[in-house]
């Protein structure tokens, strides 16, 4: 049985007084451990299905399924990082990446030593005591990635998590991530525009048609890991997803998720 399944996900926005297909019977099974991507153009529903998945949002017609059983709400089973780490900018980077456990009604020793592990993974520990304002956009990025793996959720969804970082910094996290998703055997699905990202990261790349979207391609990325983003082997499956990309691409017009 899959860990997480979608299963003919209908999702339609009203637009000048139209009702508009975004998502037109997607289907999704993803494994226990699984690391996958989503790519597609830029406006086919990427994050709407993300946010179906959270529970954020309901879709028109379609279920999701998590060991078999339907979801419909939000739950701790399930933690969303964004785009922007929605950080507390008052608190400092320790209290940040505790606050889920202290809603939660863990206690204070136990959330420290939790936290404290996470601070670590992701080497944030000599600056734990700094406010979250004080960091760069990578440093923020680092708290929310550390504050999601605290919940020690069944499914780690990620938005587009590294799209505002400088190059530099992206390639040292793609690297990071995969570390850690080595080491947790954590299920992630992460959202990206990103080839290279993409091919870096997932074990599997789905790539969606342009609206309303389907799954158009399931790509497979059989390469050894930690995966760096300037390895020419990965360029064959960089090639696939482009071409699979390339006829999805509209002239002329420009949609947000």
């Amino acid at each position: 049985m899959a860990k997480l399944e979608a299963k003919n996900i209908v999702k339609r926005f009203e637009h000048n007084g139209e009702m508009l297909p975004t998502l037109d019977g997607i289907n999704l099974s993803i494994n226990d451990g699984e690391f996958v991507c989503i790519v597609g153009p830029s406006g086919c529903g990427k994050t709407t299905l993300l946010n179906i998945i959270a529970g954020l949002t309901k879709p028109d017609s379609g279920q999701v399924l998590l060991n078999g059983r339907q979801i419909t709400t939000t739950g701790p089973d399930r933690t969303l990082v964004f785009q922007e780490g929605a950080l507390f900018p008052w608190l400092k980077v320790s209290d940040n990446v505790e606050f889920g456990l202290k809603v939660a009604g863990i206690p204070k020793n136990e959330r420290s030593e939790i936290s404290s592990r996470y601070l670590d993974m992701m080497q944030l520990t000599k600056f734990a005591d700094s406010y979250t304002y004080q960091l760069s956009t990578g440093m923020k990025q680092r708290v929310a990635i550390a504050r999601a793996l605290v919940m020690d959720p069944e499914i780690l969804l990620m938005d587009e998590p590294f799209a505002a970082l400088d190059a530099q910094t992206r390639d040292l996290l793609l690297v990071e991530l995969q570390l850690i998703w080595e080491r947790t055997k954590k299920t992630i699905l992460f959202v990206t525009h990103n080839i290279i990202e993409s091919s870096v990261l997932g074990s599997r790349v789905i790539v969606l048609k342009n609206r309303p979207s389907k799954v158009k391609k399931e790509i497979i990325i059989d390469h050894r890991r930690p995966r760096l983003a300037e390895d020419e082997s990965l360029k064959k499956y960089q090639q696939q997803i482009l071409a699979e990309l390339r006829t999805e691409v509209q002239p002329g017009g420009k949609h947000t998720d």
